[in-house]
């Protein structure tokens, strides 16, 4: 492979060859300019932009992916001067500490970045409703999007903006409150179904209904955490369980309503499922099956019974130092639980110290 450093040698190279003297900014070609922009940082590609009109070009020609998470004032400004000239931007990152983005810089990007397929605007706590349908009609080739913190969205917002981005397969909804409603899960559910990660943290509002309709509408979940989700119950995770089958992570801290039913549940889908396993094998494409992460801290109704059967259901879940995947923080009655490493250590240590016999 040749570096971007040796591709910049060979485009010298070959004006060299060509007799292509420089003597300004203008007389650069657009493809090397384009080149040079992989090499620097977001704050040097927007210095650029104002130099001369073949920076320009290469940026609107060549820059796929930006993050201003650097500027602390004024990125409001700096988006509404940039988004019509990224008409090829693929990955935006607009993480804020304090809120800045207003609604007419989002109208700006969905105006002009038809292409964008990821978004982060965690934080952006002045944003509306607007946004969200400025983003539905201009950017539904998203396939992620980053909202986490931001509160002032509405779940008729939300769903609105599933039936026009149908693609996205990672959402996160982190402490969106109020666009988080059952409706708005139903929404997902029959429109994204290729979503694959969602984040649902501290969304207090959803039950039942919401987790099951995202269960038989979004099959291929991979991860999904429900922390904080203080209504949910057993049936959200049997429905996961049972239609989920490719689930990896699951996120259930602080769900005191969850009982043992929920972790045999999850148990007996690892099971069922690993007739597939041994399926994938035999084509040479196996991939470990089942849960990788499961966080249950705080779910005070289980015990040791239940959550043992999952440990020993998914071999991927370590209770050990240092590779901790089952997470039972605030479960004092659950400290009998330990993966297969654990319980491997301590055979091979107790056949150590067993005497050797006599010779």
């Amino acid at each position: 492979m040749v570096s971007e450093g040796g591709s910049l040698n060979l485009c010298f190279e070959k004006m060299k060859m060509g007799g292509l003297v420089i003597t300004e900014w203008k007389d650069i070609p657009v493809e090397l300019l384009m080149r040079i922009l992989n090499l620097v940082d977001d704050r040097t590609v927007i210095t650029a932009s104002g130099v001369c009109t073949g920076w320009r070009d290469a940026i609107s020609f060549g820059l796929s992916h930006l993050s201003l998470s650097w500027c602390k004032k004024n990125m409001n400004s700096l988006v509404l001067s940039l988004a019509p000239k990224l008409f090829k931007l693929q990955t935006l990152v607009l993480r804020q500490d304090k809120p800045q983005l207003e609604d007419n810089a989002l109208e700006a990007i969905a105006n002009h970045c038809h292409e964008l397929q990821d978004l982060d605007l965690s934080k952006s706590l002045k944003l509306t409703d607007h946004s969200l349908y400025s983003l539905a009609h201009g950017c539904t080739n998203l396939t992620k999007l980053n909202l986490s913190g931001c509160s002032s969205f509405s779940d008729t917002a939300l769903a609105y903006l599933t039936r026009f981005c149908r693609k996205l397969k990672v959402l996160n909804l982190c402490g969106c409150v109020e666009a988080v409603s059952d409706n708005a899960l139903q929404a997902i559910g029959e429109n994204c179904s290729q979503m694959q990660s969602l984040n649902l943290g501290w969304c207090e509002n959803i039950s039942d209904d919401g987790v099951m309709s995202l269960a038989y509408g979004c099959p291929d979940l991979i991860s999904l955490d429900l922390c904080g989700c203080v209504l949910i119950t057993d049936e959200s995770v049997v429905a996961l369980a049972n239609r989920c089958v490719h689930l990896r992570s699951l996120g259930l801290y602080y769900c005191r309503n969850i009982t043992d039913r929920a972790m045999y549940s999850l148990a007996q889908s690892g099971v069922k499922n690993k007739h597939e396993m041994w399926r994938s094998v035999k084509k040479g494409k196996f991939d470990e099956e089942g849960l990788r992460s499961l966080n249950i801290s705080q779910c005070t109704y289980l015990t040791p019974s239940a959550v043992q059967a999952v440990c020993d259901t998914f071999p991927a879940l370590h209770t050990c130092s240092g590779r901790h995947s089952l997470v039972m923080s605030g479960c004092l009655n659950l400290t009998s639980v330990h993966c297969a490493c654990i319980l491997q250590a301590h055979r091979t240590h107790t056949h150590s110290a067993l005497p050797h016999p006599a010779h």
